[in-house]
């Protein structure tokens, strides 16, 4: 497995719409493998392939305390299963360091591919079904800081440019 680079806000690469997958293969499964070993060294509960540069629609969440409840989501697709919304503060490997609150349906239904091709349901409620629906926004080209006000996106980027323009 290797640690893959993840891109970071505000990136344009971040904005392309993954593709679905259209065949389940061992460079797939590769792929899965190793964005866990990215989002575990990162410290995430979630990751989208878009973050690493890879335009499909994969998606892997851990919100066990232990990480040890491994989850991915191939072709993901979202039914919400209630109107009520949570509000959550979210933050992103995309953007780090910066957290946000934001609203999204408290109850949503997953329909997607495991490893292996075969696919399945899952209901999902609080944390994960926050986490799922951050993930699935960036299969879309959407990042968090979308559902903000404008001037709060801008501070974002303005602060995360001026540390990117520090490391280089």
């Amino acid at each position: 497995m290797a640690v893959l680079d993840i891109l970071e806000f505000p990136d344009p690469r971040l904005r392309t719409v993954a593709k679905p997958v259209e065949k389940v293969d061992d460079e797939l499964r590769k792929l899965i493998d190793d964005m866990f070993e990215t989002m575990y060294d990162a410290s995430g509960i979630g990751l989208a392939a878009t973050q690493v540069n890879v335009h499909q629609q994969v998606i892997v969440i851990d919100v066990s305390e232990e990480r040890n409840e491994p989850l991915h989501f191939i072709n993901p697709q979202l039914l919400p299963l209630t109107e009520d919304l949570q509000r959550y503060d979210e933050g992103c490997l995309s953007v780090p360091g910066f957290y946000e609150t934001v609203e999204r349906p408290s109850r949503v239904r997953v329909r997607a591919l495991n490893r292996d091709g075969d696919a399945f349901e899952m209901d999902c409620e609080g944390l994960l079904a926050i986490c799922i629906q951050h993930e699935v926004d960036h299969l879309a080209g959407k990042l968090f800081v979308d559902h903000i006000s404008r001037l709060k996106r801008d501070r974002i980027k303005k602060k995360i440019e001026k540390v990117q323009r520090t490391r280089a």
